[in-house]
């Protein structure tokens, strides 16, 4: 009984151990989020691997109980198998399932919340391939990408905006980073038309990070003016500050 019990208290310990560097993000640390929405896509990511994990250590902890039972106990090489066998459990649900990276065509389509995480996905996939200058306006855009959802959500599907935000987002923004990707490696840096593929790629983004500036303005305006409206009027209609301070006392 006695030797029953520290076998249980070593599969325990094990699983307790993968079990946290699980919990921890694994042996690989996940790269910086481009946006909120790609965020959200791991974050969700995590939680799946990590219930699936556990689903398998509660699978192999029963096996190696009713074996036990069955056996009168495992001895110290069932002891080592089901280690491995959880350590292997970790080492799988670390890395797989992996975040779906959406296709080409799904970007820009469905709701803006839906828009807008794929497009952050799909970036953070190209970005490892990228140069540094571009990487920097890449984030610079998962920034911008996270306001411009935020503000979808409340704006008219039918407004005139939405066709110039399903370009930029569903169109530039992949041709650009797909006609740089097809260049060869040793050819990126060499200058062409004036500039080098790695120049153009990051002008290029640059610019559309300009456009998509200029979109949320657009579609700030009407909010702004309501805004500016509401202050006027709460000042003709209380006098402005003082009489608001003596409205509080």
């Amino acid at each position: 009984m006695p030797d029953s019990t520290r076998e249980s208290d070593q599969i325990l310990a094990a699983a307790n151990r993968s079990l946290q560097v699980q919990r921890d993000g694994g042996t690989h640390r996940p790269a910086k989020s481009v946006g909120q929405g790609s965020a959200a896509a791991k974050r969700k990511n995590w939680l799946n691997r990590a219930k699936y994990f556990a689903g398998a250590v509660v699978a192999i902890l029963v096996s190696a109980s009713v074996a036990g039972i069955v056996l009168d106990g495992i001895g110290f090489t069932g002891v080592m198998m089901v280690a491995l066998a959880v350590m292997a459990a970790a080492y799988v649900f670390t890395n797989f399932p992996k975040v779906k990276v959406p296709k080409r065509p799904e970007l820009g389509k469905g709701d803006p919340k839906r828009m807008v995480a794929n497009t952050e996905i799909w970036l953070e996939a190209q970005r490892p391939a990228l140069p540094a200058p571009a990487v920097e306006v890449v984030d610079q855009l998962g920034v911008q990408l996270d306001a411009l959802g935020a503000q979808l959500e409340t704006v008219d599907q039918t407004h005139p905006s939405m066709r110039d935000i399903r370009e930029l987002v569903g169109e530039y923004i992949p041709e650009t980073i797909d006609n740089y990707r097809k260049i060869p490696e040793h050819m990126r840096t060499e200058d062409h038309a004036g500039k080098s593929p790695d120049a153009q790629l990051t002008d290029s983004l640059t610019k559309i990070s300009g456009e998509i500036d200029r979109v949320t303005r657009k579609l700030a305006e009407g909010a702004l003016d309501d805004l500016a409206i509401k202050d006027r009027y709460l000042e003709y209609r209380y006098g402005g500050d003082e009489a608001l301070e003596e409205l509080r006392k």
